[in-house]
């Protein structure tokens, strides 16, 4: 568990020291357009991780809990010695080549991204209201994102939608693909494992997301894309509400897509005035990734008390104030 803490922990400081670093290479006009293609191959990793972790991690059998509570504790304390030793070649291949990048990036000549006087600090930073604005930003498209993915399964056996998946053939064949990513089968799966197969689409669009926004905004202003994107993942979460069956599912899956920009492009938009005081900034707008660990529990919480259909509002608010923030604050900055 140390070891998962200093991980999460090291990736955190990669996100605040690369994001400055990409959005100033190069036209700071085409930032968020550079920074949205670098995320987008962050979710290709998302992506693709389960097909590796299917390919090199898991055994041929998996025992359920059920399964190995049967075993005698010989046979049993064997078969955890041979599923934990299966992850120490891939994770050792892993380190390996973390340290072979950390020696490359190391020897690299970088340029430097703070200039000759570079005072100030978190409070300097602070003052400036895009940030602010931006931070906050962060802050409900982590909880909405997060919230929703967590929530897709619950809400869609509220919907009773499981069975309709299995029998329809569109559905059916998502399913199987996705579960077919994670090197399962769709056979046992039960309606619950079916819309959980399906999430699989809901992070991928993220991905597709982000290759399509980062060519879009060759053309078009971060500012103005992203309100367009805020917009259409308030209305796919409104279309879901107003709706039953499938077709709330598959508009709330869709919501996948929308918020593929939102981060890169909140980020760029937030550290945009900042000049020096960049490093600075995107440590703050990486803190406010904790949104992450506030809305989704809120939003469980209205479900508990109500439903689904009055907990998922929450998240339609988190969108509408990122369009407010595209439109009103970061607007001005492009103007």
């Amino acid at each position: 568990l140390l070891a998962l803490f200093v991980v999460a922990g090291g990736l955190t400081i990669l996100q605040v020291a690369a994001n400055p670093y990409i959005s100033v290479l190069g036209d700071p006009k085409q930032a968020s357009s550079r920074l949205n293609l670098a995320q987008a191959f962050n979710s290709l990793g998302t992506t693709i991780a389960p097909i590796v972790a299917a390919s090199f991690l898991l055994s041929d059998q998996i025992l359920s809990g059920e399964e190995q509570n049967q075993l005698a504790k010989g046979a049993l304390d064997t078969y955890r010695t041979a599923e934990a030793s299966a992850v120490q070649g891939p994770f050792v291949a892993l380190a390996m080549a973390f340290l072979m990048l950390a020696v490359l990036i190391g020897a690299s000549k970088l340029p430097r991204i703070l200039g000759a006087s570079s005072d100030g600090g978190l409070r300097d930073a602070w003052k400036n209201k895009t940030l602010r604005y931006g931070a906050f930003g962060i802050f409900v498209y982590v909880g909405a994102e997060v919230a929703i993915g967590s929530y897709m399964v619950g809400y869609g056996l509220e919907l009773g939608v499981g069975e309709i998946i299995r029998e329809n053939a569109m559905l059916s064949s998502m399913a199987g693909i996705a579960a077919g990513i994670r090197g399962m089968s769709l056979e046992g799966i039960d309606a619950k494992g079916l819309i959980g197969a399906l999430l699989t689409f809901y992070w991928g669009g993220a991905m597709i997301g982000r290759f399509i926004g980062s060519a879009l905004m060759q053309r078009i202003a971060p500012n103005k894309l992203l309100a367009f994107f805020a917009l259409g993942a308030s209305a796919m979460v409104v279309v879901s509400l107003l709706t039953s069956g499938v077709t709330a599912l598959l508009a709330l899956l869709a919501v996948g897509l929308f918020n593929s920009i939102m981060f890169p492009t909140i980020f760029t938009l937030g550290i945009g005035e900042l000049g020096d005081l960049k490093p600075l900034g995107s440590g703050i707008l990486c803190t406010a990734i904790v949104g992450g660990a506030f809305i989704p529990p809120a939003v469980g919480a209205l479900a508990d008390q109500s439903e689904f259909g009055v907990a998922l509002v929450l998240p339609v608010l988190c969108y509408l104030y990122i369009q407010y923030f595209a439109s009103k604050v970061a607007g001005k900055q492009s103007s």
